[in-house]
């Protein structure tokens, strides 16, 4: 029960990563608010989980307002902050960045970007001294793989914005790092990967694993696992960090 009678809140509550987190969050003792745009797979997700141990809103992570509104509500019910789990994303395009879609680019980061930010903003103040927010980057961050720089460029953003954090929340205990997946066997990854097979004329699914020095794409449970890490008192020295669950694809 490491995260006993704790109250975490999830961004990006409904898809593999985030569902997958808060029934390990609940199952460690926690109160969890599960956060989405998608009001039909929130409801999904609320229901696979405890419902005594969950609440659930809709939040768009680039509407500073829904921000406050959403801390406000979760906050009377459950309490201030323990935990940050800033987790909300979007692929983008697969393109060459000479055709690379502007309008694509600025949502890109604006999800990953302006998320992570405005989650530090408006969570922090919501948050007890010796809590832990967790930005869940990508390996892609430390890559420089084509195709994909919308997302690259956010990810590695998101390493730069949780590093300065990370000291200005010091002061009061509080952690902020980031975890940085591999190619997930999700949903996520397979329609990149449907995408991405056709610049690579090749399958991307074997491509990756035959990249990957474990073979294979990581489980949402396995990086839930990190990021449990992350968010109890096992990590209570870690701070401005970046932990890899990438299976050693590294950079």
């Amino acid at each position: 029960m490491k995260l006993k009678d704790r109250h975490a809140l999830i961004t990006g509550a409904a898809g593999s990563i985030g569902l997958a987190t808060a029934r390990l969050f609940c199952a460690e003792g926690a109160r969890v608010t599960l956060t989405d745009r998608d009001p039909q797979a929130l409801d999904a997700a609320v229901a696979a989980l405890p419902r005594s141990q969950v609440q659930a809103f809709v939040l768009d992570v680039t509407a500073s307002v829904q921000w406050r509104d959403t801390l406000a509500e979760a906050n009377a019910r459950f309490g201030p902050l323990d935990v940050l789990f800033s987790n909300a994303g979007n692929s983008g395009a697969v393109a060459p960045v000479v055709d690379y879609p502007e309008e694509v680019f600025d949502r890109v980061i604006a999800t990953h970007l302006r998320g992570a930010f405005l989650a530090c903003k408006y969570g922090l103040p919501a948050m007890r001294d010796g809590g832990s927010v967790i930005i869940c980057s990508s390996v892609a961050a430390l890559r420089g793989d084509p195709g994909a720089s919308a997302y690259i460029a956010a990810k590695l953003a998101q390493v730069g914005l949780m590093r300065s954090v990370a000291r200005e929340a010091a002061a009061r205990r509080i952690r902020v790092n980031t975890v940085h997946p591999g190619p997930v066997d999700n949903d996520f990854q397979r329609d990149l990967e449907q995408r991405l097979s056709g610049v690579l004329g090749r399958d991307a699914a074997a491509f990756f694993d035959e990249l990957i020095p474990l073979r294979r794409h990581a489980t949402p449970e396995e990086v839930a696992r990190a990021v449990l890490f992350l968010a109890s008192d096992d990590s209570s020295f870690t701070t401005g960090s970046m932990l890899m669950v990438d299976g050693g694809l590294g950079p």
